[in-house]
């Protein structure tokens, strides 16, 4: 295997689907918290590359790979390049997902597959994966603290119509935040931060836009600072794990 690159005296954090929107976001926050960032795309490769541009400006070390989380064996090469080309994991946030509606009774095992194999399963996998590196690190080094920050969504406590494989996968993703905190404490604190409505699809509608906001408290759709925000809290606490933070607006209010 090859020799890790000699910079990483720098704490490296790993983010799922970080190329565009929220993810990308959450890693100009932690390059310029003076992390070594590396992100996964699948599609959108030249997206991808203006996103690491902007990263490299805070943080030359930072990297991108294209990796399908819902693969296995695809999870399984983006590790293997980050243990050769960082050689350590302090933080890993899984940003990763699909969502589109799915109406009953006509849900396919395509659609199920797509939505469920993306968000759940792929994000079990990563945390799976990543989890026992960090572990592997934390006996060498027993007084370091690492983190697993899942993005879930508040429509885990909700029922959607027209969304049961995606609202079932974000649940599942509470469920396991809460195993792997219980499993892995106290080396690793694993949290999830579930959104409300953040970012407008811009094909939305006045009409779609005012009934989500009558759903909110606060009055306003949320901007990716909320949720970098939060992730800036979880990075920093020591004494939070097995927590889903919600962040949105009070909607679960309603």
């Amino acid at each position: 295997m090859a020799q890790p690159k000699k910079h990483l005296e720098k704490k490296v954090c790993l983010i799922t689907g970080a190329s565009g929107r929220v993810g990308k976001s959450i890693a100009l926050a932690m390059a310029a918290k003076g992390y070594a960032v590396c992100f996964t795309y699948i599609h959108s490769e030249r997206e991808a590359a203006a996103t690491l541009k902007e990263l490299r400006i805070m943080s030359p070390e930072s990297e991108m790979v294209k990796c399908d989380v819902a693969s296995v064996k695809s999870l399984q090469e983006m590790f293997r390049f980050l243990r050769r080309q960082f050689g350590r994991l302090e933080v890993l946030i899984t940003t990763a997902s699909n969502f589109y509606p799915t109406p009953l009774p006509k849900v396919s095992e395509k659609e199920w597959d797509s939505l469920v194999d993306t968000n759940l399963k792929g994000t079990f996998f990563t945390m799976q994966f990543a989890a026992l590196w960090m572990a592997e690190q934390a006996a060498k080094n027993p007084s370091e603290l690492f983190r697993i920050i899942t993005l879930s969504d508040v429509a885990a406590e909700l029922v959607w119509r027209h969304h049961a494989p995606y609202t079932v996968s974000k649940l599942g993703i509470q469920h396991l935040t809460k195993i792997f905190a219980k499993e892995f404490a106290p080396a690793i604190l694993v949290n999830s931060i579930a959104p409300g409505t953040v970012l407008l699809n811009p094909k939305s509608d006045a009409k779609h836009k005012s009934d989500i906001l009558k759903k909110i408290p606060l009055g306003r759709i949320g901007e990716p600072e909320d949720i970098v925000k939060a992730v800036d809290f979880l990075e920093s606490s020591t004494y939070i794990t097995g927590h889903i933070l919600n962040v949105d607006g009070g909607r679960l209010l309603y």
